[in-house]
């Protein structure tokens, strides 16, 4: 079993200004910035006949090279149960078309539907039990973030693998726009 995500990864520059926004939220895992990326499409732990099939799915989809912009700081959850932290992503029908793109590839290649509604970002920490005082001093501070505008002409399918301080991402194939 293999689990795999398709995304668009965030360039260095983009990235390391990121980074520099990684305070303030006592004991959250911040994520290093070559983890940074904007999830079009999680799979799951997939067996390795259905990943092939979903690689050669992936390979056929169908999309233009496009820009996205960086906006905004948010959480996922609040009170006690905040998860997560993260940079969002503006509105953009070539995003939305791309992430409809990968769905319709993984459920070519057999797996379930999506049921959860698309909500594109980039994951800058995850967290347990955070003060939501300080969730909510950390999204104020960040949230008139806005990046250049970052050009995607290709999307990685990423395998995920847990360790002790976290998840580690492996690009296994790369697929170009045009």
């Amino acid at each position: 079993m293999i689990r795999l995500f398709a995304a668009i990864a965030i360039p260095p520059d983009i990235g390391q200004a990121l980074v520099r926004r990684q305070q303030g939220i006592d004991g959250a895992r911040w994520r290093p910035v070559e983890s940074l990326h904007v999830t079009l499409r999680f799979f799951g732990d997939l067996r390795e006949d259905v990943a092939r099939d979903l690689d050669a799915e992936l390979s056929s989809l169908s999309a233009r090279p496009f820009e996205i912009v960086l906006a905004g700081a948010g959480s996922f959850a609040d009170g006690d149960d905040i998860r997560a932290v993260w940079a969002g992503v503006e509105d953009s029908e070539p995003l939305r078309h791309l992430a409809r793109a990968c769905e319709t590839a993984a459920r070519r290649a057999g797996l379930k539907a999506e049921t959860r509604q698309y909500r594109p970002h980039v994951t800058l920490a995850y967290t347990r039990y955070p003060d939501p005082a300080e969730v909510g001093a950390w999204i104020q501070a960040n949230n008139l973030l806005k990046s250049p505008g970052v050009w995607v002409d290709r999307i990685g399918l990423y395998s995920s693998r847990q360790t002790k301080d976290g998840s580690v991402y492996a690009l296994e194939a790369e697929y170009r726009l045009f």
